[in-house]
């Protein structure tokens, strides 16, 4: 994982439109890899699951905002400083480091 957001989350959506990676989405809502990237075909997961890129996937939360840990690359390669932490009024956009080589590759293999 990359950047979460905690439970403090107030659901006020600032983040949502920051994201490069489209990894952002509203409590309840389905997501798919192929949201907001050049992705296609079928997507090798973190945990070594493979996905097509089209699928809907069921919500990380149905309560707050959240982050898919597979599509955070913490904003490296686009910006200084995850702009969803910049962002948050409430400060619930923590990070969970990962090393940059890993959120590198994986801006590269969502952004073709």
């Amino acid at each position: 994982m990359a950047i979460i957001i905690t439970d403090e989350c107030i659901n006020c959506g600032a983040c949502e439109p920051e994201c490069p990676n489209n990894a952002i989405y509203e409590g309840g809502v389905e997501w798919a890899i192929s949201d907001g990237t050049s992705v296609t075909g079928s997507y090798k997961m973190k945990n070594g699951a493979e996905l097509e890129v089209d699928a809907q996937n069921e919500p990380v939360s149905d309560e707050f905002y959240y982050i898919v840990p597979d599509k955070c690359t913490e904003c490296i390669g686009f910006h200084e400083e995850p702009q969803c932490a910049a962002v948050c009024p409430v400060d619930c956009c923590v990070p969970d480091p990962e090393n940059e080589e890993i959120l590198l590759d994986r801006k590269e293999r969502l952004h073709l």
